[in-house]
């Protein structure tokens, strides 16, 4: 302890000591270092962050208060950010603008919340069969759960497609339960549910919003048919759409991840998915000790892939895009 410190036990009684005397600072830690922490979305527990003691300490200088690297350690012990040796692992590749895209994300995040308009972060979460399979985890049972020993598709009765919507200001998530396919309509179709049926109760002035997503699959920044499909959304919902897509590589930013996903996983450990509804019922019990709460909905209705945008789009389109970085940021005006 004495070495890891530098100090001894005298500078880190101190620091203990001011954490204590002002709580605000663990607040303002949180604030300060959340658009640089990362979690994984099948363990709650698993969470980095890519910022240096020294760094952290910049960044309360930059709000005008006084910390220490002492301070800092015991802010990052205390929210589980535990310092770990990296592996050495290949990069699959090296994105340009990574790093300004982070930034521009954390301004438009900030910005909303501010102006009270509702922030949604976005994805689908892995699909999972409909039948008697192995599932990870344990649960109170009389007796013995007897799966099958091979988990052949053939076996499946269906499959469930979790489609997830995580708002960040009420810290609450609204689940989707596809018996289809994922795609860029059955995104959309699950927005517009969950926003007509639930977040409109919580935002019933709101004239836009901000959707925050990974840009492949049915999120696609690249895709014509997902921004056809965002803007009949609009249209629908009368809404300017806000779009900000995390670059490749990095969706375990995407606050849906550690916030929602990984607190599902944990509600489906160790459970026989026998039918949709038992995935529904044990999603809509997921909670947390900071107060989350999940509405979940199966939807029923069959999707096609492999869709193309219509011949006109891009000359009818009300889609404005930024001027710097416009693949990953642009808004969508309602006809």
């Amino acid at each position: 302890m004495e070495q890891r410190f530098r100090g001894g036990f005298g500078k880190l009684a101190a620091a203990e000591k001011k954490l204590a005397s002002e709580p605000h600072l663990v607040t303002i830690f949180e604030e300060l270092v959340e658009s640089q922490i990362a979690g994984s979305p099948m363990n709650e527990k698993v969470r980095w962050t890519n910022l240096k003691d020294i760094e952290i300490v910049r960044l309360f200088e930059k709000q005008g208060l006084a910390a220490s690297r002492f301070m800092v350690k015991q802010l990052t012990a205390l929210k589980g950010l535990v310092k770990r040796k990296m592996k050495k692992t290949k990069t699959a590749k090296e994105v340009e603008n990574r790093d300004e895209q982070f930034q521009k994300l954390q301004t438009l995040k900030a910005d909303y919340l501010k102006r009270g308009l509702p922030v949604l972060s976005v994805d689908t979460k892995k699909k999972e069969f409909i039948g008697e399979f192995y599932r990870a985890g344990k649960s109170y049972c009389q007796a013995a759960v007897e799966v099958f020993d091979h988990d052949f598709p053939s076996l499946a009765s269906g499959r469930v497609v979790p489609h997830g919507i995580y708002e960040l200001r009420h810290n609450k998530g609204y689940l989707s339960l596809g018996t289809s396919k994922d795609t860029s309509e059955f995104l959309c179709d699950n927005l517009k549910y969950h926003w007509q049926n639930n977040l409109h109760q919580e935002y019933p002035q709101a004239e836009q919003m901000l959707l925050l997503m990974d840009g492949g699959g049915s999120n696609s920044c690249l895709h014509y048919i997902v921004k056809e499909d965002l803007q009949k959304l609009a249209n629908d919902l009368k809404m300017n759409i806000r779009v900000a897509h995390y670059p490749p590589y990095c969706s375990k930013y995407n606050p849906i991840e550690h916030r929602l996903f990984s607190h599902l996983q944990r509600s489906w450990e160790g459970v026989v998915f026998t039918d949709y509804e038992i995935v529904k019922e044990r999603a809509e019990q997921t909670s947390t000790a900071k107060g989350l709460q999940v509405v979940a909905w199966i939807n029923e209705k069959l999707y096609e892939s492999g869709r193309k945008y219509s011949d006109n789009f891009k000359e009818t389109m009300t889609i404005v895009f930024d001027e710097v970085l416009p693949k990953w940021n642009y808004q969508i005006q309602p006809l």
